[in-house]
């Protein structure tokens, strides 16, 4: 296709996401209440239990403008949007790279693609059944007589960069799965390097987690250590199966590193004598 029609289908397809976004925002909006429920069902909860603990805190989610209760549905619903509707703008962006790629590529992509969605929803679920806990420690550190209030755009920030951290943290072995597929990384250096992996995953939780209790850290490091051996035991079918498919073909009795025999059959017309040779 010449480069204008690329554009042309383009901006057909941006258009086309744009649009489902906005009406997706839109019946969002009808649901507003409901999505605040369940944006501040973790922050009331911590609120609650840690009264019923016996700790006197006074935490409120409130506004501090006059335009911010109209300015935060609108975030909210079009948050909400981006999220239901991902299925269709994900498809116009799968449908206008998808004519690029080769066959293989393609089955590759498609699988990445199956795989990566139900992940990316567990880590985001994970995400919000621990929030109510990093919320209540985070509060307890609020000392007596010091009232604790916090604004509603705040707190969703709060609670998306949470959920994002997770949901993106349960993607990173499958990019591992990837690298193995692609023949960068092998099962035995996954293996050499497991140690190291484990220590760095843990780190990694400790940083991404806007909380600083071991608790948030752990309901994200034990799942990404788990994911981590499953991608490693995934390696290790798909080296000891490519390791089968080099043994079958004619060139499998060579190593990567051994050189190869060229014999080289010349022509009885080549041995004639050059005209230099009556010199």
């Amino acid at each position: 296709m010449p480069l204008a029609e690329h554009l042309r289908e383009l901006r057909d397809r941006l258009l086309r996401a744009v649009l489902a976004i906005v009406l997706a925002t839109i019946v969002a909006a009808f649901f507003y209440d409901q999505l605040l429920d369940l944006l501040t069902g973790p922050y009331l909860d911590a609120v609650e239990r840690l009264q019923a603990a016996g700790h006197e805190v006074d935490a409120k989610l409130t506004f501090s403008g006059i335009a911010d209760p109209f300015t935060f549905a609108i975030k909210i619903s079009l948050v909400a949007g981006i999220v239901a509707s991902s299925p269709i703008w994900l498809y116009q962006i799968w449908s206008f790279v998808v004519p690029a790629l080769h066959r293989n590529e393609r089955k590759w992509t498609l699988l990445f693609s199956a795989i990566a969605g139900p992940l990316f929803i567990i880590g985001f679920v994970t995400g919000y059944y621990v929030l109510p806990k990093a919320i209540e420690i985070l509060i307890s550190f609020t000392p007596d007589g010091v009232s604790n209030f916090n604004t509603l755009p705040d707190y969703l920030s709060f609670v998306l960069r949470i959920l994002l951290v997770f949901g993106v943290a349960f993607e990173i072995p499958l990019f591992v799965i990837l690298l193995n597929a692609m023949g960068a990384v092998s099962a035995k250096q996954l293996a050499g390097a497991r140690a190291w992996i484990v220590i760095a995953t843990f780190i990694f939780a400790a940083m991404a987690t806007p909380s600083t209790d071991p608790i948030t850290m752990l309901f994200l490091a034990v799942p990404m250590t788990v994911l981590f051996g499953i991608a490693e035991g995934i390696a290790w079918l798909v080296d000891r199966r490519r390791a089968r498919d080099r043994a079958a073909s004619e060139f499998g009795r060579y190593d990567d590193d051994e050189m190869s025999e060229i014999t080289i059959e010349r022509d009885p017309e080549d041995e004639r004598p050059s005209r230099l040779d009556d010199d």
